[in-house]
């Protein structure tokens, strides 16, 4: 789903080259985000096109590009992590701004596109366009990155009931 275009694009590399050298962010390699993509990919994805989106709207595209690879900075299983105060949707982007700045400075828009990225399943804004931007661009790569399981799974069935008809027919 994700070109590589973003490792060629010098203005975007020096808004998160930083970032994507630490350690804390290439542990997100190890974890699946929707089916097919890691929640390395699945950052870079949300980053990179909210950054094309910046650029194209001349908004901030320096917060967007560093918000977007830290807005899923957490280190566990979100489909089996359950929380005794609050859901993963309210949870996990304050952990993620919690981790982010152990390893870098935030600005105080980074922090709200990044605690507001999951306004739609919350029911709080973002208070900027720069975090609409993340926001929209995040629920668009989880459809993305879940749709390509569902082909996926469309394809095996049909296989299933391709045999299964060849077998009747006999």
């Amino acid at each position: 789903m994700l070109k590589e275009t973003w490792r060629n694009d010098m203005e975007y590399m020096s808004y998160v080259g930083e970032l994507l050298a630490q350690p804390e962010v290439q542990r997100l390699a190890n974890y699946t985000q929707h089916h097919f993509s890691t929640r390395l990919n699945h950052v870079i994805f949300v980053s990179y096109y909210s950054y094309k989106l910046a650029k194209m709207f001349n908004l901030n595209a320096k917060a967007i590009a560093r918000a977007g690879i830290l807005h899923d900075l957490f280190y566990y299983d979100w489909r089996t992590t359950k929380f005794d105060r609050g859901t993963h949707a309210w949870i996990h982007p304050r952990i993620a701004v919690r981790n982010a700045e152990k390893i870098t400075t935030l600005t105080s828009l980074e922090k709200d596109i990044i605690i507001h990225h999951m306004f739609g399943a919350t029911v709080c804004p973002p208070k900027s366009v720069e975090g609409l931007i993340v926001s929209l661009v995040d629920k668009y790569a989880a459809t993305s990155e879940y749709s390509e399981h569902l082909v996926e799974e469309m394809g095996h069935r049909a296989e299933k009931f391709r045999k299964i008809m060849l077998l009747k027919s006999k």
